[in-house]
């Protein structure tokens, strides 16, 4: 609990919290507005361009320029959407990223005003169920936004992107729950105090056998639809995705969302596997916000060079990654920490028995693979 509540609430309380929601809100969009531009001008040096170079020194100021020419274009409604759904649809992707990050610790405590709190919005007891709450939210607001629209195209945007989501959840919170078993702990500033102190050694990445941080890491990557995930906007196939029918400020909220979620889900990936911002001191003085911004420059860096790196998954491929092996994989994964945690002997032993389950498993959708080409390969012989 922050020790700003220990005293009971007061006006000076009220208004800390204030201060620090604004505050909050204010580093999550600028980080938006800096990681539009990181992004474009990363991607320029790996392609040989100079991408953004005008607006403002380095072209920092194309990201705010962007933002304020969609904020004046001209907003429309089609005629065949349920407006009331498809007005609120785009706060409802926006809303749960911004709520995710509330709950991130970027350093230590402060002291205002008299007042010690933590550098960090909210720090609910029960605050990682809090996060795969508000990200199942998430995909209300893109299933809406296809379904409201009236058309045929976002439709199709809608229903793939909200399976797609789904599917991923279920392999990103057995993952979780595998940090959870070990830390003890379901508030993310306890996950990240389980992991102070041996540098490197006590990170739950480490600790947990990088299993669970590989496979909530390419989970949340599909639930937040970067590449090479990115099948709900695959313009070959349905135009522009679930927001084909939006302009002006719908657009630009799906937008804000989109490099939002990115920002928070480095800030997740940091918080529950590297150690939130434990690191080493400098010149004796604790500087946790700074090893937490670099801790997310790298992955906001990882997510980029994927973007420009690899090409976009076919939606079978998508669907076999996380339900034939994500899943599975956490899940035996998640079995063999908890027979570690009893006695090693067991953990090794459910770890002998989950390859022979994968090895039947595998053996089993090869023989329904080839099966389905030969009843393919007759059926064409004949037609």
């Amino acid at each position: 609990m922050d020790p700003l509540f220990s005293h009971g609430i007061t006006l000076a309380v009220v208004l800390i919290v204030l201060l620090k929601t604004v505050i909050t809100f204010a580093l999550v969009l600028v980080s938006v507005l800096f990681m539009v531009w990181y992004e474009r001008k990363v991607i320029s040096y790996m392609q040989n361009r100079v991408g953004p170079n005008r607006a403002g020194p380095y072209g920092l100021g194309q990201s705010l320029a962007d933002g304020i020419k969609l904020f004046f274009k001209e907003g429309f409604v089609p005629d065949q959407a349920d407006r009331p759904v498809y007005r609120i649809a785009p706060y409802l992707a926006m809303v749960p990223a911004f709520l995710a990050f509330s709950i991130v610790p970027i350093g230590g405590t402060v002291t205002i005003a008299h007042n010690v709190t933590r550098l960090q919005l909210v720090d609910p007891p029960w605050g990682i169920l809090f996060l795969l709450m508000v990200s199942s939210v998430a995909v209300y607001g893109v299933m809406l936004a296809g379904w409201s629209s009236g058309s045929k195209y976002p439709l199709l945007g809608g229903v793939r992107a909200s399976a797609q989501m789904v599917s991923y959840e279920a392999a990103m919170g057995l993952s979780t729950a595998a940090v959870v078993l070990v830390t003890g702990a379901l508030s993310t500033s306890a996950m990240v105090a389980s992991q102070h102190g041996s540098f490197l050694i006590r990170w739950n990445a480490i600790r947990l056998g990088f299993v669970p941080f590989v496979i909530f890491l390419i989970a949340s990557t599909a639930e937040i639809e970067r590449p090479p995930f990115d099948l709900l906007e695959a313009e070959q196939e349905l135009v522009g995705g679930f927001n084909t029918e939006y302009s002006s400020i719908g657009f630009a909220l799906f937008y804000l969302a989109s490099f939002m979620n990115t920002v928070t889900t480095s800030a997740i990936l940091v918080t529950l596997f590297f150690g939130g911002p434990d690191g080493p001191r400098i010149a004796g003085h604790s500087v946790g916000p700074f090893w937490f911004l670099v801790k997310i420059f790298f992955f906001l860096f990882g997510y980029v060079w994927l973007r420009a790196t690899l090409p976009r998954f076919r939606y079978d491929q998508l669907m076999d990654l996380g339900w034939k092996r994500l899943i599975p994989l956490s899940l035996g994964w998640l079995l063999v920490l908890a027979g570690m945690r009893v006695n090693w002997r067991y953990g090794f032993a459910v770890f002998g028995g989950g390859l022979v389950a994968a090895a039947l498993l595998y053996r089993a959708l090869a023989v329904g693979r080839r099966t389905a080409e030969v009843e393919t390969l007759r059926e064409g012989t004949r037609t």
